[in-house]
C-alpha cells in the first residue's frame, strides 16, 4: 500500500451564510455532503479505470461544507455552521470514507465541549474504518479563535501532540495544514518533526495563473520537509457576495522535490489533480546524504532561543485565570493591530 493514487478534489460549495436559521443551514450542509459523496464515488471509479491505481486518499477543499463566517458573530456561526464532534455531519463523512475504502480529509468549523464559548477551524482526516485519525485545529487566523488564544488550557487538555497531530497509517504518516497556514514554515515543520510524510492542505484561495504566495509556499513546504503536499481548492463559493469563481483552479499535488505532479485547471469542478504517491521513494530520499536532504540537516536548537526570547503575538488572549471568553466582532483584527503597534514601538518592524 506504499504506492497509491491521491486526489485533490476541486468542488464547489453552496455557503450557509444566507440561511436564516439552523434547520435551513443544516439542510444546505446535507446537500453539500451528498455532492461530496457523489463526487468521491465517481472520481475513485474513474481514476481506478484510467490509471489502474486504487485511490486511497481524497482531500476536500476548505469551506466545502459551509463557506466561511462573514458578518456572523462567534455565537451565530457556532449555531449555524459549526459541527459537533459526534454530530450527524461527521457521521456522514465517516460513512463516505468507509463505503469507498479511503482516507478522507477536509476542513470544517467545529465545536469543542472543553471550550463551549469558542469554535475552532479544524482539519480532519478520517480513515477507511471511520475513525478520525487527525484532528488539527488551525493555529493562525484572523477570523476564528485558535488554540493559541487559549494556549495553556488547550495544552492541559490535548498536549503538544494534540496540537500537531500526525497519524501513522498504512498509506504513510499523514498531517494537515489549514489553508493560509501553508505560508508559515513552522506549521509544516512542527508536523515534520513528528514524522509527517504527506501533508493534506484544504484551501480556498484566489485562483491565478501567476505564482501566488500560497503557490510558492506549497512547493517550499514540500521541498524543505521532503514531503508530499496535496492541496485542494474550492471550485467556487456560491451564495455569498464574492464572485463565485474567484477561487477556481490551484488544486494540485506536489512531490517532495517541489515538482507539481498534477493540477486542476480553473475551469470549474475537477478530479484532474490526482497522482501517484510513492511512500517508499520518499523514505528512500529522506535517508540519502547530501545537500538535498534539507530535513535532517536542520540545526533546530540553534533557533530555539530566538523563538523563546521574541514574542510577536501573545498567547492566551481569550483566556484569563482559567476562564475562556468569546471574542467580540472585529476583536481579532484589533489584536493584530495592537501587535503591530507594539512591534513598531520596539523597533522590530
Amino acid at each position: 500500500m506504499n504506492t497509491y493514487a491521491a486526489l485533490a478534489l476541486q468542488i464547489s460549495t453552496h455557503c450557509v451564510n444566507s440561511c436564516t436559521d439552523r434547520p435551513s443551514a443544516r439542510e444546505r450542509m446535507a446537500d453539500n455532503l451528498a455532492k461530496v459523496r457523489q463526487s468521491v464515488a465517481g472520481s475513485k471509479a474513474f481514476i481506478s479505470q484510467f490509471s489502474g491505481m486504487d485511490t486511497r486518499l481524497i482531500v476536500l477543499p476548505e469551506y466545502f461544507l459551509t463557506g466561511f463566517p462573514m458578518r456572523e458573530s462567534v455565537a451565530e456561526w457556532q449555531d449555524k455552521a459549526c459541527l459537533d464532534i459526534d454530530g450527524p455531519e461527521y457521521e456522514l463523512l465517516k460513512a463516505i470514507a468507509s463505503d469507498f475504502d479511503l482516507y478522507l480529509a477536509g476542513n470544517a468549523y467545529e465545536n469543542d465541549q472543553h471550550f463551549p464559548e469558542l469554535y475552532f477551524q479544524t482539519c480532519f482526516i478520517i480513515s477507511p474504518e471511520g475513525e478520525t485519525v487527525v484532528r488539527y485545529r488551525r493555529m493562525i487566523s484572523l477570523s476564528a479563535p485558535t488554540p493559541y488564544d487559549v494556549w495553556d488550557k488547550y495544552l492541559d487538555i490535548y498536549g503538544l501532540e494534540g496540537v500537531f497531530p500526525v497519524a501513522d497509517t498504512p498509506i504513510g504518516r499523514l498531517a494537515a495544514i489549514a489553508s493560509e497556514e501553508i505560508l508559515y514554515p513552522e506549521i509544516a515543520r512542527c508536523h515534520a518533526m513528528r514524522g509527517a510524510e504527506v501533508f493534506v492542505h484544504p484551501t480556498s484561495e484566489v485562483g491565478s495563473p501567476q505564482l501566488t504566495p500560497k503557490e510558492l509556499a506549497r512547493r517550499c513546504r514540500a521541498t524543505e520537509n521532503l514531503a508530499y503536499v496535496i492541496s485542494a481548492n474550492s471550485s467556487s463559493l456560491q451564495g455569498i457576495p464574492v464572485p463565485g469563481a474567484s477561487t477556481a483552479g490551484m488544486s494540485k499535488i506536489v512531490d517532495y522535490y517541489g515538482r507539481v505532479l498534477a493540477e486542476a485547471s480553473a475551469g470549474g469542478e475537477s478530479m484532474v489533480a490526482n497522482a501517484t504517491i510513492d511512500i517508499d521513494a520518499l523514505r528512500e530520499c529522506r535517508q540519502k546524504t547530501g545537500l538535498t536532504n534539507m530535513l535532517v540537516r536542520q540545526p533546530f536548537q540553534a533557533y530555539a532561543d530566538s523563538y523563546a526570547e521574541h514574542e510577536f503575538h501573545p498567547r492566551n488572549l481569550l483566556l484569563k485565570d482559567g476562564t475562556v471568553r468569546s471574542p467580540g466582532k472585529g476583536e481579532l483584527s484589533a489584536l493584530q493591530q495592537a501587535d503591530i503597534e507594539r512591534l513598531v514601538k520596539s523597533g522590530i518592524i
